[in-house]
């Protein structure tokens, strides 16, 4: 989102980084990648393990970027742009990424929300991006930008104007999301989800609770909440990290849910229920199915009211709210075949709601392709196996890839088999030829699985029909 004011300006990125800068410019956005790079836009040289955004430096100068952020002098001799007034020299431009953030956090008069959990993270950020719109202009990561370049990346692109800022902030091993919240420094701490996601890399349930917890460690100090779902088992835990002056609030279906939800009611084209919040109780409507979407919800409308918000507009931004690929989106085969796209991530948890959701559809057949849950280490094959159950409670014919799914394919009933490939290409001709009108397709699976292949490939071939 382009703003008519500057998002940065020559002596702020001096004062920021403490780097040389020798041009004036006004810069309009940040970027890392000159792909996506627009003009007047910061552009990052970024060094990770795979890739070095030094090599691309005379590329994003090109295509128009207002300067560039570097700090290796013999890539700039190579490329002859050591004396280029637009190259912004630091000493480690990671450091200045995270520096700019810090700077950008601090110039911000407006509230700032973090958002972790084992589940629905970005879901329930883009729903608070919705809720928050009526009230005013929000700022928010892109995608999943949510580890330790998305989340400074974040800030970086904080508009100086903007009114709210949401934070993503992921983890997958011990002591990740503290110094991430530090830098964000929440008014709102938002905890979705404690569930098995990077089991593996953690060791144990209750490693996984401190790391979520410490989320709220990161609050400022007062006039700040916290907001969890109330079916944990952590709270306490939770009310450990919390900050002596910052209020926790439970959210869920129990009595001791300080928003609670009632009177659910789920289809196969939304959801409607009561939230009981401060006194006050609504009701609220949603255009997708399933109980997770609903604590999702009922969490982004607590944060409203925790920032003393009016809730109505909220609830009516809530209604139109639909799911991106990846994460729920609907999308049509042709020859009347549904498929969900949950192709961007999974956990048992989450797979476990994706089926109790495709339960609510109606279908000729319902079919599910499940690709590995990655990061679960000695766990992987019991948490596989542990979804054989809610299959046979959907009913669904199953399709599966990759090895450690095949311990689930191995555990189901045979009229539930549908097939299994080593890997997503490999399920393509399989679920394609299996395919028949009135049927539906889950397609669900982590991130390294390659579901998107699977879904690529399908649109490809009934595109051709």
């Amino acid at each position: 989102m382009k703003f008519s004011s500057p998002l940065w300006t020559s002596p702020e990125l001096r004062a920021a980084t403490k780097g040389v800068l020798t041009t004036e410019c006004d810069i309009t956005g940040v970027s890392i990648d000159t792909r996506t790079l627009q003009k007047n836009d910061l552009f990052i040289a970024l060094k990770g393990d795979h890739s070095d955004g030094h090599r691309f430096i005379r590329q994003a100068l090109e295509q128009g970027a207002g300067a560039v952020m570097a700090h290796d002098n013999s890539a700039l001799e190579a490329q002859k742009l050591q004396n280029d007034p637009r190259i912004l020299l630091v000493s480690d431009t990671m450091k200045g990424l995270e520096e700019l953030g810090r700077f950008a956090r601090q110039r911000f008069k407006g509230k700032a929300i973090a958002i972790s959990g084992s589940v629905g993270k970005t879901t329930t950020k883009e729903m608070l991006r919705h809720a928050l719109a009526p009230h005013g202009k929000v700022h928010a990561s892109v995608a999943s930008f949510n580890n330790h370049w998305g989340v400074p990346l974040t800030l970086a692109r904080l508009p100086r104007d903007a009114d709210f800022c949401i934070n993503e902030i992921g983890m997958n091993h011990t002591g990740e999301i503290a110094p991430l919240v530090a830098q964000v420094r929440p008014d709102c701490a938002i905890i979705t989800a404690i569930g098995t996601a990077h089991l593996g890399l953690m060791g144990s349930h209750e490693a996984i609770a401190h790391e979520k917890a410490s989320l709220f460690a990161g609050l400022n100090p007062e006039h700040s909440f916290a907001l969890m779902p109330d079916n944990t088992g952590y709270e306490e835990l939770a009310r450990h990290y919390l900050p002596s002056h910052a209020l926790l609030w439970l959210v869920g279906f129990s009595g001791e849910a300080t928003i609670h939800i009632e009177n659910p009611v789920l289809s196969d084209t939304g959801s409607r229920f009561h939230l009981h919040i401060r006194q006050k109780t609504i009701s609220v409507t949603l255009t997708l199915p399933g109980l997770h979407h609903i604590r999702n919800a009922a969490l982004t409308l607590g944060c409203i009211a925790g920032l003393g918000l009016e809730l109505e507009p909220s609830v009516q931004a809530l209604k139109n709210f639909a799911p991106d690929r990846g994460r729920g989106a609907t999308v049509c085969l042709g020859k009347d075949i549904t498929l969900i796209d949950e192709s961007y991530n999974a956990s048992s948890d989450s797979i476990r709601a994706a089926l109790k959701t495709l339960a609510l559809r109606p279908a000729t057949r319902r079919i599910a392709a499940l690709g590995d849950m990655l990061e679960l280490g000695e766990f992987a094959r019991s948490e596989h196996e542990s979804l054989a159950p809610d299959i046979c409670a959907c009913e669904a014919l199953c399709f599966c890839c990759g090895p450690h799914m095949k311990a689930l394919f191995e555990s189901l009933p045979p009229e539930l088999k549908g097939g299994y490939a080593e890997n997503s290409t490999g399920l393509i001709p399989l679920i394609a030829e299996t395919l028949h009108p009135g049927d539906i397709l889950l397609v669900k699976g982590s991130l390294g699985s390659q579901m998107k292949k699977l879904i690529e490939g399908l649109e490809t071939t009934f595109r051709h029909h």
